[in-house]
């Protein structure tokens, strides 16, 4: 039996990452698994106070916010299974939703990555993914199959490939990461999954849909107002995504329509909306794209205000 490791990532959600290691404990039946909690420099260390009440568990402590994928990359360094499960800390657990998953695998060694079903918590009949359609590399514009419907079970049958998994939860094959390499840091937050995504894929991985295997995300359908980081990190990262995985005539179209068509849109849009605030970090966006020519570090904003 191929081990699982199930790693997820806290930041200041102390309570929800302790209610997601209730589900494993109480959903999980897959005995080969090992459970990886990453603490990405939230403001109170709860460390060693889960290691205590959950010692069968690896806990692994930061002392700065790496992001999304700097988190998640951490706890792969401690990660011993053939299969890493990465599952957001605001996710819960099904029955059978890794055997579902490891079978796949078992199944179809061309798999890179699968994903679940993933329904929204709040509205638990509602679907919030069930598959993505391809990347159109000219506009930096993709679907995500079966978003707000009604699960009736009519996507129950379409496993196989799709465009892209969901970063909430993600099976991945250790020998597709051996090959592909860890999650890209320079995104911090958003797109990393797809960029990971084209890069397995372009080692001759598949990426698959699993949508009789099912989890819940505590994501609202109502996401509310934009944050002036959403802002920021959504378009820096589209045009970073594109950059880095798209032709070099898809990329200079891509550039031509974001700056003539996205750019002045957003603007108008946001003057009528009178949200000010988020002009700033859309034109830093652009800019960081522009004078980064190659992947950097540099995030170009205070990721600290992350909350």
């Amino acid at each position: 039996m191929k081990k699982v490791s199930v790693i997820t990532v806290n930041y200041n959600q102390p309570e929800v990452t302790e209610t997601l290691l209730q589900s494993i404990a109480e959903l999980n039946k897959y005995p080969a698994i090992q459970v990886i909690v990453v603490d990405n420099g939230s403001s109170i260390n709860h460390v060693p106070q889960w290691t205590r009440k959950y010692p069968e568990h690896t806990f692994i402590r930061l002392e700065s916010n790496l992001g999304f994928a700097g988190g998640n990359n951490e706890g792969v360094k401690f990660a011993d299974g053939e299969y890493l499960f990465f599952v957001n800390n605001d996710t819960e657990f099904t029955e059978g939703l890794v055997e579902s998953l490891v079978r796949l695998l078992e199944q179809h060694p061309a798999i890179g990555m699968v994903s679940p079903k993933i329904r929204y918590f709040d509205q638990p009949q509602t679907i919030q993914y069930a598959g993505f359609t391809q990347m159109n590399y000219y506009t930096a514009r993709n679907r995500c199959i079966g978003e707000l419907e009604t699960d009736e079970g009519q996507y129950d049958h379409t496993t196989g490939p799709t465009g892209f998994i969901h970063g909430a939860a993600m099976m991945v094959r250790r020998s597709a990461i051996d090959k592909a390499g860890l999650m890209a840091e320079s995104f911090f937050l958003y797109y990393e999954e797809m960029d990971w995504c084209d890069r397995i894929r372009r080692q001759g991985f598949e990426i698959w849909i699993e949508p009789r295997a099912l989890i819940f995300h505590k994501e609202s359908i109502s996401v509310g107002k934009k944050s002036i980081l959403k802002e920021y990190f959504m378009n820096r990262n589209r045009m970073l995504f594109i950059r880095r995985n798209a032709p070099q005539l898809a990329v200079i179209i891509f550039f031509l329509y974001f700056t003539a068509i996205v750019v002045p849109k957003n603007i108008f849009k946001h003057i009528l909306d009178r949200r000010y605030d988020l002009l700033q970090p859309l034109l830093k966006a652009l800019k960081w794209n522009l004078t980064n020519k190659k992947d950097s570090t540099n995030l170009g904003y205070p990721v600290h205000q992350i909350k």
